[in-house]
């Protein structure tokens, strides 16, 4: 709450470039990209990105995961969404779940910054063709460390055994399941959560990321599309007989099962 009346009474102009007015300029939204097809993550669910850990993007990200610029959220979700919609990774219903922060680092930054930004991402997403929900059903246990420098076995190991589920917060079965995260390095983030859903029953789709910084080759590009004024039959998670999809809501309680 206090980082958004901040955000109100104190602007910081573009989170990309600094230039004095919105968050987020149209030339640094311009320079974003191409999405692409992350490569070398072993185990991990196909990953797309919408862009490489540079310029721009990654200081748009820094503004809003390490300097509270949280009026950010509604822009990069923005960027996300259009990766989704190049993706083609959902299915008929597509949930939505976050990469959990550490606990400690969430207390830090005034919140988890990565549901922030998948809520966000949900509401970019609406579209009566499309059943989105979000799914915070993956929570971190305290302890470990911050993952900044450390391998790819590191972090594994970093990340051995803290990672649990809330059984109350997975999404139905049957549902595309899409994982969200900011930024991918290795994988381990990604294989992580992804195994911990799977013991749960849950099957990951894919997962989306707002940078990639593997520093590999891309597997392709991919070209973002806008996410409105998009037929609906243009868009992932059409029904085959064209009928509108619910859109789901993150559960308040209760199973999804």
């Amino acid at each position: 709450m206090l980082t958004d009346l901040l955000d109100l009474v104190l602007p910081t102009g573009c989170g990309g470039c600094g230039s004095p007015g919105s968050p987020w300029c149209e030339r640094c939204a311009g320079g974003v990209g191409p999405a692409r097809v992350v490569a070398g993550l072993a185990g991990a669910p196909p990953t797309v990105a919408a862009g490489v850990y540079d310029g721009p993007l990654r200081h748009a990200l820094l503004a809003y995961k390490e300097r509270g610029q949280r009026a950010l959220a509604g822009p990069l979700a923005g960027v996300l969404a259009g990766v989704v919609l190049a993706s083609g990774v959902v299915g008929t219903r597509c949930w939505l779940v976050p990469a959990p922060s550490r606990p400690s680092a969430a207390r830090a930054r005034g919140g988890d910054h990565v549901l922030a930004l998948v809520d966000a991402l949900a509401e970019r997403l609406a579209h009566p063709a499309l059943s989105v929900g979000v799914s915070p059903a993956l929570r971190m246990r305290a302890g470990g460390r911050d993952s900044v420098g450390l391998d790819a076995t590191a972090r594994a190991a970093n990340l051995h055994g803290r990672l649990s589920t809330r059984m109350e917060q997975l999404p139905p079965l049957g549902a595309g399941v899409l994982l969200v995260d900011d930024v991918v390095t290795t994988g381990a983030t990604l294989r992580a959560c992804a195994t911990a859903l799977g013991s749960a029953g849950v099957s990951v789709t894919g997962a989306v990321v707002l940078c990639d910084a593997t520093g590999a080759p891309p597997k392709k590009s991919l070209v973002s599309g806008p996410t409105n004024g998009m037929k609906p039959t243009t868009l992932p998670g059409c029904s085959r007989s064209g009928e509108p999809l619910r859109r789901a809501v993150r559960p308040a309680g209760g199973s999804t099962r």
